[in-house]
This record gives structure tokens, sequence and C-alpha cells, in this order.
């Protein structure tokens, strides 16, 4: 069944369809067919909320629910979105936020406070900005590599002993500071920027006096590009392991992001909404969203 859980089973939102003959309208549109854009008629007065739920495991279950959602009265439009847990909703400025929570709950979602669809949207957002700084400054230090350091490093695989050595000679001018300062920027900034929520972790983990993978990851990098520095600007002979770092970073980013954790939250910030965040929920403005949260 479309709105069966990833185990087959029936759940509350097959229930819940049923009971309101929509088991059989999962679909994106209802106002057209085929795989192009969701488009719906908002009335422009109506208002718009946003909800960061648990319990909407399959796309399949993403279409029912937002079947369910358009029948509901004064609901105009409704997407929901199985990768980040969030619900958008245009409804009548008449009809209550609770009341939708409401409907929502008697789906079989677990419903967080409204500030809290906020932190999971935003934090989305920056796990993919993440992503993209990762990827874009990783090929940006790779890329100098390739080029100029790794034909010095494998003579062997040239078969133009000019070319290797005019790349010697520049590694041993003057302008291979610049080209060090590029390269220590760009890996530098990608570990900070990219994996900001991990080395938050391993400072807390440290300050706690514990040894996590985080930990031996922050202090694995920092210790290589450490070195890399010393060998880049100081008389100290060793070779340049920028591309390692950036190598590192994109690899942990992208494992973080598609593999083991859920890129809309931040363990580093998160933690169990308190009673003036749940008070001020029924008041919080709605947060827009231009794309239906995907």
């Amino acid at each position: 069944m479309p709105g069966d859980d990833y185990r087959g089973r029936s759940t509350r939102l097959d229930a819940v369809a049923r009971d309101r003959g929509r088991a059989g309208s999962a679909t994106r549109d209802p106002d057209s067919s085929g795989d192009g854009p969701r488009v719906s008629r908002v009335p422009e007065s109506h208002a718009h909320d946003t909800f960061s739920v648990e319990g909407i495991d399959t796309k399949a279950r993403e279409a029912l629910l937002e079947a369910v959602l358009r029948d509901h009265d004064g609901v105009s439009a409704a997407s929901a979105t199985e990768r980040n847990g969030t619900v958008g909703i245009h409804h009548d400025p008449d009809l209550a936020r609770d009341d939708l929570r409401e409907t929502l709950e008697a789906c079989g979602l677990v419903v967080a406070p409204g500030d809290e669809a906020f932190e999971a949207r935003r934090a989305a957002q920056f796990a993919s900005a993440r992503v993209a700084v990762a990827v874009l400054f990783g090929l940006m230090v790779a890329t100098p590599y390739i080029a100029v350091l790794y034909p010095t490093r494998v003579e062997w695989l040239f078969y133009d002993p000019v070319t290797v050595a005019y790349l010697q000679s520049i590694l041993e001018s003057q302008v291979a500071t610049h080209f060090f300062v590029n390269l220590a920027a760009l890996s530098g900034i990608a570990f900070l920027v990219a994996c900001g929520p991990t080395v938050r972790r391993a400072v807390g983990a440290v300050r706690d006096g514990e040894l996590t993978n985080e930990v031996a990851f922050v202090g694995g990098v920092a210790l290589l590009y450490s070195y890399s520095t010393l060998a880049a600007f100081t008389a100290f002979e060793g070779a340049v392991h920028y591309d390692l770092v950036a190598y590192a970073v994109v690899a942990v980013t992208l494992w973080t992001h598609f593999g083991v954790e859920d890129p809309a939250v931040d363990p580093a910030t998160s933690g169990p909404p308190t009673a003036d965040a749940a008070a001020d929920d029924a008041d919080e403005e709605p947060v827009a969203m231009t794309d239906g949260g995907q």
C-alpha cells in the first residue's frame, strides 16, 4: 500500500487517509499529472505554517500526508519532505496552528515545537552549504596539486623531464610562497566551515575528558595542517600535505551528510525544548518556504 511504512504495515496515516477517502489520492499535484513541478492555487490572504515532524518514512508517505492535509477544511496547499522532516501548510488565517498540529499528530507524526521547525530547516540549509564548501574548496586544492605538485613527486609517470624540471623550479622560487599561501587558506577555510559542527563536538568531548572518533579526526587534521604549514613556510623540510587535509574534509563531510547522521540536526546546538519555547509556539510567526521544503 502506498502509505504503509517501510515494513509494509498499515500506519495511522493510512487510517486517516481511508477515513477521509484519500487512500488512493497520494499524488503530488491535485491539478496536474506527470512529473512536472507541483502547482497549488494559494489565495493571497492565506497564512503559512511550518512544522518539524518525525514519522515521514518514505516518499509515498510524503504524498499521502499532503493529500490528507489538502483535504482539511481551510487548507489550500501542503508540502511534506521526508529528507528533513518538514511539513509546510498554506491555510486560511482563521484555521489555528494548534488545529493543524492536532491533524498531524492524528496521522501518527511526532510534531516538534514551532521554533524547532525553523531550526531544523536552517540546519538542513547549513548542512547543504557545508557540503558545497567542502567539495568546491577540495577541488580548488586538488587542482594545483594535480597540475604542479604531483608530477614532481612521481616523476616516473611523466615522459618529459623538461616539464618536471620546470615545475620543480617553480616550487623552489619565490612564487612557491604565494602558491602555498593559497593552498593553506583554501584547505583551512574548508576545514573550519565544512567541519564546523564536528570541531565543536570534538572540543566539547575534550572538555569532558572523552576520546571520540571526532576528537581523533579533528586532532589528526590539525596536526597534518600544522606539519604542512611548517614545511611550506619554515626551514623545516617535509612534504606539504594540504591536499590530504582537503580530501579528509570532503570525505567526512559527505559521509556525515549522506551517511550516518541527520544533516538537519546539529548535536552541538540542539537540545530539549524549553518551557518558554513551548509557550511561544502558538504565537510564532509562520516560516516562509519557497521550495516545498526540498
